[in-house]
């Protein structure tokens, strides 16, 4: 459901602004505010999970996700759809942060990479289900009705957690919340974010934008000065004295900040380049979600045996591989060379995700994997925004605003042949530099070494478990 909900809205865009009477900048929102919302709030749910239960948020999570998506389908103007989208936003956080706790709880070692993999897979189906899904929905129903069919998921999901799903993770010890790492940390995020916005689509000047993202690089720095000194912080920072953890979420970050706007460039080349219909070009970008499909749990299930670094270092050296032959495409281009590059895509993504996730999350204690898993999700969606954002900005170097503006808002569906030669032209340069910044992160990911806590962490959980034999916490039952 969190997957279809990230792209479900993008063809549905045109038909929505019309009948909400919405801007261009309303319409953008209606997009980033539920990637906002999820965002900000991964870390105060990420804490709340391991204080008070992953299942019990996990629960909640499909509620609000389920209200965010009938308010969506009521709303009678675009901020009222845009603040929907945000309640949306905030359910989402919950269940994509939890289902990789509850499920890193509940595996047993040598099958972690695999049912983490099987999981990802999950999300990746319900993404690529969203523009094929939209665009059947759209061609017999309202848009409203992208957001009913929710509904009565949501409502069994959120009924079937409640009774089926059991808590057996182990809860913090310290209950009290960081109110003001929280109140520094989604200020200084939601600032920085905003600024993407305004240096991608031009939608002020870039003062404004400049010192909207130094302000929320401060208030970042602040976040960080202010956890240090915390005795119970919304984002524990000994989890990056774990070189796993540290080297994995710089990996996916850099991972991150090539896939978004790689697919979304790749969209518009089908679209206006090529005049592929939304349907076509979605059926054309099979052959990446398909062997990302296949590769995904495969790769899982070897880094069980043989360990993540590897597998997740050919990942990302595939994946580059493919960002540099996109990179050289043109109007002529055959199909199958096409399918090809999206299919080396698919590989290399399908053996880099799923062997980084569980290795960052088998690397922390049990009682912070909520707060992990948070984290690592927080990274993934800023890369994602950025990614987008930088993506659209490299475009915007050749691509004059108007035309960009069409493009975004779905109003412009063909190019003339000048037109198509500066998008090619900014095409090349933007997946290039997304190639490179893929490609960074190979390093990280070759130096994450093996497994394994640092003193002081192994030292926190032994006095947590004397604890539990003390009967100051709840015991919890362990699945072998």
């Amino acid at each position: 459901m969190a997957g279809v909900d990230t792209r479900i809205v993008i063809i549905g865009l045109p038909t929505i602004a019309r009948e909400l009477g919405a801007n261009l900048e309303s319409i953008i929102w209606v997009t980033q505010a539920y990637l906002l919302a999820s965002t900000i709030s991964l870390l105060l749910i990420g804490r709340t999970t391991d204080v008070f239960g992953r299942v019990r948020i996990y629960n909640i999570g499909f509620a609000v996700f389920t209200i965010g998506s009938a308010f969506s389908a009521l709303s009678f103007s675009a901020p009222e759809l845009i603040a929907a989208r945000a309640v949306q936003g905030v359910g989402s956080a919950m269940l994509i942060t939890n289902s990789a706790a509850i499920l890193t709880d509940a595996s047993p070692r040598n099958e972690l990479g695999t049912l983490l993999g099987i999981n990802q897979i999950a999300f990746r189906v319900g993404s690529v289900m969203g523009l094929t899904l939209s665009g059947l929905i759209l061609a017999v129903a309202d848009w409203r009705a992208l957001f009913y069919i929710n509904i009565p998921i949501g409502i069994f999901g959120t009924v079937w957690a409640h009774f089926r799903l059991r808590e057996i993770g182990t809860k913090d010890v310290q209950r009290a919340m960081d109110w003001t790492g929280f109140g520094l940390f989604s200020a200084g995020l939601t600032s920085i974010m905003i600024s993407i916005t305004f240096l991608s689509y031009g939608l002020s000047d870039t003062l404004t934008g400049a010192v909207l993202l130094l302000a929320g690089f401060i208030l970042i720095v602040l976040f960080v000065r202010v956890e240090i000194g915390k005795k119970t912080p919304l984002l524990d920072l000994h989890l990056f004295k774990i070189r796993q953890f540290a080297a994995g979420n710089l990996a996916q970050i850099m991972n991150a900040l090539a896939w978004s706007g790689a697919i979304l460039l790749t969209s518009f080349y089908l679209q206006v380049v090529l005049r592929d219909t939304p349907l076509v070009a979605g059926l054309s970008l099979l052959p990446l979600d398909a062997t990302f499909v296949i590769f995904g749990p495969l790769s899982g299930r070897l880094s069980d045996k043989y360990g993540s670094r590897l597998l997740s270092t050919i990942g990302l050296a595939v994946s580059s591989l493919g960002f540099f032959i996109l990179a050289t495409i043109t109007q002529t281009t055959p199909y199958v060379v096409l399918a090809l590059v999206f299919a080396f895509l698919g590989v290399g993504n399908g053996m880099f995700v799923s062997p980084n996730i569980a290795a960052i999350m088998g690397s922390v204690p049990s009682n912070r994997r909520g707060i992990a898993s948070g984290f690592r999700t927080t990274t993934f969606n800023i890369g994602l925004t950025a990614s987008y954002g930088i993506a659209v900005l490299l475009l915007s170097l050749t691509v004059p605003y108007s035309t960009l503006t069409g493009l975004i808002a779905g109003t412009t569906t063909t190019l003339a042949a000048v037109a198509q030669a500066q998008f090619l032209s900014g095409f090349k340069t933007a997946v290039l530099v997304l190639a490179i910044l893929n490609s960074i992160g190979i390093i990280p990911s070759a130096l994450r070494g093996a497994r394994k806590l640092p003193k002081d962490y192994e030292m926190v959980r032994a006095d947590e478990k004397k604890e539990e034999n003390h009967g100051t916490t709840s015991t919890t039952a362990e699945l072998e």
